[in-house]
């Protein structure tokens, strides 16, 4: 069984932020969100887990492997180097969606993303080391087969990625419905899913959904470890043994 912690990191007053004492350009912005997330996640890397950017001002990271203080290291870090500081909220589940829910209540009870008076909140709970399993996360590493054939040296770098965000689309919706995961596009044609306890057939179904809804076909990699790392490279490994095989899901541990 699972066991996911999800961190919800959430830049705190940042929309009246960008906008006082007047609004701030935007190549400003962008290269300061960037640059954020860039830190947090190579922090939040060096302790085994993933962080997703999602909007910029809101992040997701899987945190299994971080404690509360090595939190509020992240918290200082930032504070002390960027115009902006971060509110937190941990949580573990055995579904990551539970987890993300939780997270995400704990830093909205605490006041709005808007709220001037709101500054670094630091709640929840984290897994202790001593208890985490080598099953306790699961990451799904889907890709487009034949991407770079059928849509890259094809159509021009929009459409190509008008196509690819319609089948990310796609299976982020049903991941999230279906079978309470958390989906995030990664660049080029990959996608990575933070999910509960599947199974083969769970991935097979998946796959065949966003085939028949958005005519986009996927393969995908499966793997479980303690922390987000060790997962994800067990699925880097079991998507590697789908392109060579011509196989469409494989599991790490089977």
């Amino acid at each position: 069984m699972t066991n996911t912690q999800v961190t919800l990191v959430q830049i705190d007053n940042y929309g009246p932020w960008t906008v006082t004492p007047e609004p701030r350009r935007e190549a400003d912005l962008q290269t300061m969100q960037s640059r954020l997330y860039a830190d947090i996640s190579q922090f939040v890397g060096n302790h085994g887990g993933y962080t997703f950017f999602t909007r910029f001002d809101n992040m997701i990271a899987v945190t299994n492997g971080l404690s509360l203080e090595d939190h509020a290291v992240l918290q200082e870090s930032v504070g002390n180097r960027y115009p902006v500081t971060l509110s937190l909220g941990v949580a573990t589940g055995t579904s990551p969606i539970q987890a993300l829910s939780d997270a995400t209540e704990l830093v909205q009870d605490a006041g709005s993303a808007q709220d001037k008076h709101r500054r670094e909140i630091l709640d929840g709970r984290a897994v202790a080391d001593e208890h985490g399993t080598d099953d306790d996360v699961q990451i799904a590493h889907f890709d487009v087969i034949n991407a770079t054939g059928n849509y890259t040296d094809e159509l021009n770098a929009f459409d190509t990625f008008i196509e690819i965000e319609q089948g990310y689309a796609e299976l982020m919706r049903h991941m999230r419905y279906a079978h309470d995961s958390i989906s995030f596009f990664v660049g080029g044609d990959n996608i990575i899913v933070v999910c509960p306890d599947l199974e083969r057939p769970d991935y097979r179904e998946a796959i065949g959904h966003v085939e028949a809804e958005a005519g986009v076909e996927l393969q995908v990699g499966v793997g479980r470890g303690t922390y987000a790392h060790e997962a994800g490279m067990g699925a880097k490994h079991a998507l590697e043994t789908c392109r060579a095989d011509g196989t469409r899901v494989e599991l790490e541990w089977e």
